[in-house]
């Protein structure tokens, strides 16, 4: 396993910083997901800790020791790290055992040894008995399975992914999760994982850190990134929600309690003052006999349920709720909001 910190790191391509005074640290053994919008920073900064791109101010470390500042770049082959791309970058000339089995031969390892070793990563994948298989016969997902086990077989304290589920559908997507998620718990690598989809984030990472045009907005547990979102950009960007111009005052315990609709709704977070905007969930509300007025704006069927927007009486913005049977569009309900998050100023 292997720590890794970023220190104040910034990297520009001409006049753009990709990457802006950035500083994050990755502890040994933890799954780590940059979670932002396309063009943020984050693969931009996965490559920064791969070697392929050098920072031109601050500095990435490997367990203490320095692997690049401006005027230091240790090549990518010799910062042990393992990177599986979206693309999968196979061999094509190559069947399976031969990509797989590539990083022991290049070490110099015997064809024995070589051999049971592909075994045990294929194993890991769920790919049992692919070796000898061309890598065009297989499919998107079983390609990025092969490129997951040739990481894994070369035993590298750090794997990198770079939105390696892109290009899978649905489906497949499912059955790679969870094979990350047993990669995770079986290898103890340190793993940065690159995406732009929260479900995955959030299924996948014990860790989360939340970018945007190339700054740091947010680490922590999914929990806390999902529950309590830092400021107003990662309370857009994770998860369904609402944001709502309020008023914020204290009750007499000291707690944040919010006026919505002429109904106080208790909340979580600090009181800023007397004017506010709070983060409500689709899973906070719920329709009621007794609640705050509201008209039905749209209803879409997500399967399970519907989801409802809403717009509040009195209230600039609308609200989503999940509802198994929705009211008609146009209809005027009464909702009840059970928790808000009162957003840092």
């Amino acid at each position: 396993m292997t720590a890794i910190s970023i220190e104040g790191v910034t990297k520009r391509f001409g006049s753009t910083a990709a990457v802006d005074q950035m500083s994050l640290e990755l502890p040994a053994g933890s799954f780590t997901a940059l979670l932002g919008p396309s063009g943020c920073g984050k693969s931009t900064l996965l490559r920064l800790i791969a070697g392929f791109e050098q920072p031109d101010e601050g500095a990435v470390r490997f367990d203490g020791a320095v692997v690049a500042d401006p005027s230091t770049q240790l090549a990518p082959e010799k910062r042990n790290v393992g990177v599986v791309f979206q693309s999968y970058a196979l061999w094509p000339h190559m069947d399976v055992a031969g990509n797989v089995g590539y990083p022991l031969r290049t070490r110099g390892v015997g064809k024995a040894e070589t051999a049971a070793g592909v075994d045990n990563a294929l194993a890991t994948v769920g790919l049992t008995g692919f070796g000898p298989r061309p890598v065009d016969e297989l499919s998107g997902g079983q390609r990025q399975r092969v490129a997951l086990a040739r990481c894994l077989i070369a035993g590298n304290p750090v794997i990198l992914f770079d939105e390696p589920l892109a290009n899978l559908d649905m489906h497949l997507r499912a059955s790679m999760i969870e094979t990350f998620r047993e990669v995770a718990r079986t290898s103890k690598a340190t793993i940065v994982y690159v995406t732009h989809d929260q479900a995955e984030a959030l299924a996948l990472a014990d860790r989360i850190a939340v970018i945007d045009q190339g700054r740091l907005q947010q680490v922590g547990s999914p929990e806390e990134v999902y529950t309590s979102p830092a400021n107003e950009m990662v309370a857009g960007f994770v998860g369904r929600g609402s944001i709502l111009n309020v008023e914020v005052a204290a009750d007499e315990r000291g707690q944040p309690l919010t006026k919505i609709g002429g109904r106080s709704v208790p909340a979580r977070g600090v009181v800023n003052g007397a004017a506010g905007r709070v983060l409500v969930r689709p899973e906070a509300l719920r329709l009621a006999n007794d609640g705050i007025a509201a008209t039905v704006v749209s209803t879409t069927y997500r399967g399970p349920v519907h989801e409802v927007r809403l717009a509040l009486d009195g209230l600039d913005g609308e609200v989503t709720l999940d509802a198994r049977q929705p009211p008609k569009v146009g209809e005027t309900v009464q909702v009840q909001i059970d928790d808000a998050w009162v957003i840092p100023a």
